[in-house]
């Protein structure tokens, strides 16, 4: 079974943008393994409270990635 888990800041996304994600996964998927893949592949997108992240050591919120501080 495929499995896809997409972590995304919380809030960021619209209901369309997740329908998209689990979509054209599910498509990608398809096309590697065949349609046979296709009833069987699950796409999680989780989404990460503010701050419930970091890169390189510091803490990552909607402010810093909009651009703010």
């Amino acid at each position: 079974m495929p499995f896809a888990h997409f972590k995304v800041p919380a809030g960021t996304l619209t209901t369309e943008d997740k329908k998209k994600i689990v979509e054209r996964t599910t498509d990608l998927y398809a096309e590697i393994y065949g349609e046979r893949a296709r009833p069987t592949t699950v796409v999680l997108v989780d989404e990460v409270a503010d701050g419930g992240w970091g890169v390189g050591g510091d803490v990552l919120t909607a402010a810093l990635l909009n651009g703010g501080a």
